[in-house]
């Protein structure tokens, strides 16, 4: 497959410019195009062949110039390409910029995205779960930026003080498991059994499994 130039990309969007009425240069200053049309704003498009992060910083700074500042590159085929085009126009949502691509099999440019400025709407009850999760868990148990791990939530905090109190004590009742450990939801939790830690014995009584023994032998809270 032949390497797709940048310079490839400038004549579709500049007959697409001239198109809506603009007045079109390439290499203006540090812009890779500019577009006027009358008295309003000009309009700046910065390409690139795909996305890139340089792309979008020397968006950003366009922004500094005039609010319509379009990033636009080659549309590609297929999912993987279908994929990044989303997630990049939630990115220049986010950073007020428009986006456009060009197919250059035959010069067609769609606009995705015009610039506008961006006020993200903000999520109550996501809000309300983050500082719940924040205030029911014990400590700073795990490391910021951590990946392929197993984080230790709030949920599996509780999970484990259930777990240790059936190792110190063998089988027991769910309220009492609840009371000693301060777990209001410890029943239903052991009942649900999410980790495969814990079995019914008998009715409310409960006890723990071979993994759940496991789990409790590397279990400690952290008090920070």
């Amino acid at each position: 497959m032949a390497r797709i130039l940048e310079t490839e990309l400038y004549l579709p969007v500049k007959t697409f410019l001239v198109g809506q009425g603009y007045d079109v240069k390439a290499e203006v200053g540090a812009a890779d195009v500019v577009a006027c049309r009358g008295d309003a704003d000009p309009v700046i498009v910065e390409l690139k062949t795909g996305f890139t992060l340089s792309l979008f910083h020397q968006a950003i700074a366009r922004l500094s110039m005039t609010d319509a500042v379009y990033v636009a590159v080659a549309r590609g085929t297929g999912r993987r390409f279908q994929q990044s085009l989303k997630s990049n126009t939630k990115l220049a949502r986010r950073l007020g910029l428009g986006l456009m691509t060009v197919r250059l099999s035959d010069s067609f440019v769609e606009v995705h995205l015009d610039p506008a400025p961006y006020a993200p709407r903000k999520s109550k009850p996501r809000k309300d779960r983050l500082l719940r999760e924040f205030s029911r868990r014990v400590g700073d148990p795990n490391t910021g930026g951590s990946t392929r791990v197993t984080l230790v939530t709030a949920y599996r905090q509780d999970a484990l003080r259930c777990a240790s109190h059936l190792e110190a004590n063998g089988p027991s009742r769910g309220a009492d498991v609840a009371k000693s450990t301060g777990v209001d939801r410890a029943t239903r939790m052991m009942a649900d059994d999410h980790y495969g830690w814990f079995e019914r014995v008998e009715r409310g009584v409960f006890a723990l499994t071979p993994k759940g023994r496991a789990e409790t032998r590397n279990f400690k809270e952290d008090p920070l």
